[in-house]
């Protein structure tokens, strides 16, 4: 009998690299694989379960949204995307309209076909090591080049200056430059957060340019870093956010912030068959009610601030840096990472890598600080590992 590993490597696409092992149940901060062990997960979907896996309130709403009304293009109102969309428009003083769609590089594109829109203007600038996503114009705005290879031509107009450096963001930014676009935690390009002086600098030169400033929170929102967006900890307003990931608890769901500079967008403008179905409305509006009712970003803030302190005071000659926000963590290494991926697999420890060198730890907001003290053990074993003192 051919394993789900067989059957998914016969019959997928190829554009994932499968991993033996197949999970088919999680609580929390743990998965379950088919023969019943426990891993505990630090990637949560890439960040899309920052509420954890199966949280009940989430399954509950999915349940009964389901039994009622699964879909409904966005032509008709409907009760759920209403009361979503009046909740979103909470979230950012400022930022009251909303456009959904399905991803995070759905919303990224809405955002850049927004801006051009609204400004009249082609040019885009965006950061070294960005990752926005794959779609073309999405694509278009991320930097590595592993991504971009086999597409070109791109899309025209799109530049690429210094993550963090003021003076680079001001000789890129020009009277012909319709938005600048960056993350307010590089996640993809080594889990570096942006400074509070580039992103209120960044705004600034937005405003004196005339061009839209728009921050991609698709793997950094919803109480990841410490508070509901990682920009609010610069206290800046950007024109459009960028979300998705969990939104929704899980669900496939993104969304578009939009601000008062935004102009212009008239019905048929864009669109989106499954944006704002009454499913994932369902869950996005009882996600955002356990993150507030948890509290989950204070969560987020103390567990991150705790698990730094246990992986700064692990003594390996291999670790060059721990950095991060919250819980969206990267440990350097002066080595390639690949190999100590796998020793905290083998040790039933889930993790992500961000660049060939950084291990990125993006664990559920609900994962307990046991959970913590034995992904940092399993790390120190598995540097340790490398050096025969296990």
């Amino acid at each position: 009998m051919a394993t789900l590993y067989e059957i998914e490597t016969q019959y997928g696409a190829g554009v994932y690299l499968k991993q033996p092992t197949a999970f088919v149940r999680g609580q929390g901060a743990t998965l379950w694989d088919t023969d019943g062990i426990a891993y505990i997960d630090c990637t949560s979907g890439h960040g899309a379960a920052n509420l954890g896996h199966a949280h009940p309130k989430v399954a509950a709403a999915l349940s009964e949204q389901a039994s009622r009304l699964i879909t409904l293009f966005e032509t008709y109102p409907n009760d759920q995307r209403a009361a979503l969309m009046q909740k979103m428009a909470t979230l950012v003083p400022g930022l009251e309209r909303v456009f959904f769609c399905n991803s995070g590089t759905e919303s990224v594109e809405a955002a850049l076909k927004f801006a051009r829109l609204s400004t009249g203007r082609s040019e885009i600038v965006a950061a070294m090591r960005a990752f926005h996503g794959r779609t073309f114009g999405a694509l278009s705005a991320t930097f590595n080049k592993r991504y971009r290879q086999g597409f070109e031509p791109l899309l025209p107009g799109f530049s690429h200056t210094s993550f963090n450096n003021i003076e680079a963001l001001d000789r890129a930014v020009t009277d012909r430059t319709a938005a600048v676009i960056l993350e307010a935690v590089q996640g993809e390009g080594g889990v570096y957060p942006a400074s509070e002086e580039y992103l209120q600098a960044a705004q600034r030169i937005c405003q004196e340019r005339g061009a839209l400033f728009i921050v991609d929170e698709v793997q950094s929102g919803f109480g990841r870093t410490g508070k509901m967006f990682a920009f609010q900890h610069s206290g800046v307003t950007p024109d459009m956010v960028c979300c998705a990931k969990s939104l929704a608890g899980g669900v496939p769901m993104g969304a578009t912030l939009i601000g008062k500079r935004v102009s212009h967008i008239a019905p048929g403008a864009h669109g989106s068959t499954f944006g704002g179905n009454p499913l994932a409305c369902a869950a996005a509006l009882a996600a955002l009610a356990v993150i507030e009712e948890e509290d989950l970003a204070t969560q987020a803030a103390e567990k991150g601030e705790y698990f730094v302190e246990k992986l700064k005071a692990i003594r390996s000659p291999l670790l060059r840096e721990v950095r991060g926000l919250g819980l969206m963590i990267g440990v350097e290494l002066k080595q390639k990472v690949a190999p100590y991926l796998k020793a905290l697999h083998d040790r039933h420890i889930l993790a992500l890598n961000a660049g060939m060198t950084v291990i990125r730890f993006l664990p559920p907001l609900v994962i307990t600080y046991e959970q913590l003290d034995r992904v940092a053990a399993a790390l120190q074993e598995s540097l340790l590992m490398d050096l025969g003192e296990e």
